[in-house]
């Protein structure tokens, strides 16, 4: 396929030729001549050979021969040899000499056939170069502050390579990930569009609402002391859609919070699928999303999908079993509950937190017997930054003997049962928590992902999706003790309706809330949600809020489900972690054209930055130092 560009000229008058199997109605149509370029860098083949062309694009390298001048012209398409030869032009040689690395240039000449022996399998334009006859610089430019042709990220620091971001875009690496992803966004529209779900765009400027994260806040010119909020996300603008009657509704939608940066979380701002839909049950939702993302997974990764009938997970098997809820499933290695097994024993630590109320938990790593003294250590740490108090462990050794200092406490008998329960073999390793449960299940999740590394076992090759299910409606305030308070999304609704609510205990009570997982990422969080004012106002009352607080925070909400409400339900994959996932990035950084750095600066812009006193004054602010 050529790439052509174009300019206007003047109309073609009746009879006149136009181009080459064109009609005069064609050319009135497409009334353009050839502009800059007639091919790309990455087009031309030995197909073009004899023909005279004209490319563009930025000086990749640059190698003198024997007074012989080469240079790889680069664009977003690709590469193709250039040649300077003094015997065809001293004039344009001479240019040519001057040339340095990311000079634009136009070059125009002849195409022909490379040297056998110089043939470049490599490259798409490796059988052919153009000797150059005419050469004109477009522009020039500074030494580049690292070299764009190293691929490899360690070649450049993330500072420099974020403060001059848009050298770094030229990176064949970087150009890659970003047509991928437009793509990849423009098979999620064609996917929702067969679907006959209708695209809305929602408000940028919004209210502040308490949906988990902090606000981007924007005060108000024109009425002082007050705020927009920059929207967590369109949770309230599609359930009030809903109400509207738009029935499916689906948005590429950008998404702001005020949030620590990790691997895999852009400081700031993201973008989500945001999709809804009216009269829907949960399974409704599963099958469009399960349909959409193993299409995704096999046009956009070489990934194969585990299993195409996703699993569902209760979110408390979850925890249980691998002591998370967004469990990596390419790899088994399993947490078993082996407090029965140990509650009479005399090793108090497993005794004391049983009679305490708490559990014991054990999790068999096979092969993890040759963890050396430093790799149990470091797993020691590792779960104390989950609230654990330490790693008890047992080795079963080559010879079926059991090496640990506990086992002296366990006693042989005990100490036989818990490998019999967990299925141990010679080699393996058994890690321990006691504790409260939560604590020993996130201790040993931990624990479970960094050994599934340690032994390679999260195979890139593999996408596990899974849906956790079930997610409690309510837990413990983690800012007030003893509190009661949503644990996940406030609007979702509560299995079992307003029986459960009255008569439950909050704790027990569990939602149709639940995410979406892919090899130990949460791609998704979506819920059916609670769009009866009567239970959203004994839903919000159990956690602690009265009828005047919903009021105030969500009275547009509950007045509009006061005029007939569809039940209705949805979700909101986070496309740039998919993506990462998808892709195996190394952060979810590497993905953006403009991202901000791991603490939340915009480097390239030198942002977040100060303002003049004239806009605070009209925003009606103070800096207080």
């Amino acid at each position: 396929m050529r790439l052509y560009f174009y300019r206007k000229i003047p109309a073609l008058s009746t009879g006149q030729a136009g181009f080459a199997g064109m009609t005069r109605e064609t050319n009135n149509i497409f009334n353009y001549k050839f502009m800059l370029r007639t091919h790309t860098c990455g087009q031309l083949s030995k197909d073009n050979i004899g023909e005279k062309v004209t490319l563009t694009g930025w000086v990749h390298r640059r190698r003198d021969h024997g007074g012989v001048i080469f240079v790889d012209l680069r664009d977003k398409y690709g590469l193709t040899q250039i040649k300077f030869d003094p015997e065809h032009s001293k004039e344009v040689h001479k240019i040519a000499d001057t040339v340095r690395s990311e000079w634009v240039l136009q070059a125009e000449g002849k195409v022909v056939a490379r040297p056998g022996d110089m043939i470049n399998e490599k490259l798409d334009t490796g059988e052919v170069e153009i000797v150059v006859t005419k050469l004109n610089i477009l522009n020039k430019s500074k030494t580049p502050p690292f070299e764009i042709g190293k691929e490899k990220t360690t070649e450049a620091g993330e500072h420099i390579r974020l403060k001059y971001r848009y050298l770094d875009l030229r990176r064949k690496k970087i150009q890659k990930l970003l047509q991928d992803k437009d793509k990849f966004i423009r098979d999620m529209r064609t996917f929702f569009h067969k679907k006959d779900f209708q695209e809305v765009q929602t408000p940028i400027l919004a209210n502040s609402s308490p949906e988990g994260a902090r606000d981007w806040l924007i005060p108000s010119r024109l009425y002082p002391g007050k705020f927009y909020a920059l929207p967590q996300a369109p949770q309230q603008f599609k359930q009030l859609l809903m109400v509207g009657g738009v029935d499916k509704y689906f948005q590429i939608a950008p998404c702001f919070r005020d949030e620590d940066p990790r691997m895999d979380r852009h400081f700031g701002e993201f973008y989500q699928l945001d999709m809804e839909m009216s009269f829907v049950e949960q399974e409704d939702i599963f099958e469009i999303l399960e349909e959409l993302w193993i299409s995704l997974t096999k046009k956009h990764s070489n990934k194969e999908v585990v299993n195409e009938n996703f699993p569902k997970i209760p979110w408390r098997e979850a925890m249980n079993k691998y002591g998370s809820d967004k469990p990596d499933l390419r790899f088994d290695l399993e947490i078993k509950d082996v407090s029965d097994i140990v509650k009479d024993s005399e090793f108090g630590v497993f005794a004391g937190a049983i009679a305490d109320g708490g559990v014991v938990h054990a999790l068999k790593v096979d092969g993890g017997a040759k963890f050396s003294r430093k790799n149990i250590d470091d797993l020691t740490e590792l779960a104390k930054t989950k609230g654990a108090k330490g790693l008890a462990y047992i080795v079963v050794k080559e010879d079926g003997s059991l090496q640990s200092p506990i086992v002296k406490f366990l006693g042989d008998e005990v100490s036989t049962q818990i490998v019999s329960a967990v299925d141990a073999r010679e080699g393996d390793i058994i890690f321990f928590g006691a504790d409260v449960w939560r604590t020993v299940c996130e201790s040993l999740g931990v624990v479970r992902d960094r050994c599934g590394s340690m032994l390679n076992l999260k195979d890139d090759t593999k996408a596990a999706w899974a849906w956790i299910v079930d997610f409690p409606m309510y837990d413990y305030s983690e800012i007030e003790e003893g509190k009661i308070d949503f644990s996940h999304n406030p609007f979702s609704m509560p299995q079992g309706g307003m029986e459960a609510l009255e008569n439950e205990d909050p704790l027990d009570i569990v939602a149709y809330q639940f995410d979406l997982v892919l090899n130990g990422f949460e791609i998704s969080s979506g819920a059916i949600r609670n769009h009866s004012p009567e239970l959203m106002y004994k839903a919000f009352e159990i956690a602690g809020y009265s009828k005047e607080d919903v009021d105030r925070e969500f009275g547009h909400m509950i007045e509009a489900f006061k005029y007939g409400a569809p039940p209705h339900g949805g979700s909101a994959p986070g496309i740039d972690r998919a993506f990462m996932v998808l892709k195996d990035c190394n952060s979810i950084r590497d993905i953006y054209a403009f991202p901000k750095d791991g603490q939340g600066r915009d480097v390239m812009l030198d942002s977040p930055s100060s303002v003049s006193q004239k806009q605070l004054d009209e925003l009606s602010l103070r800096i207080i130092d």
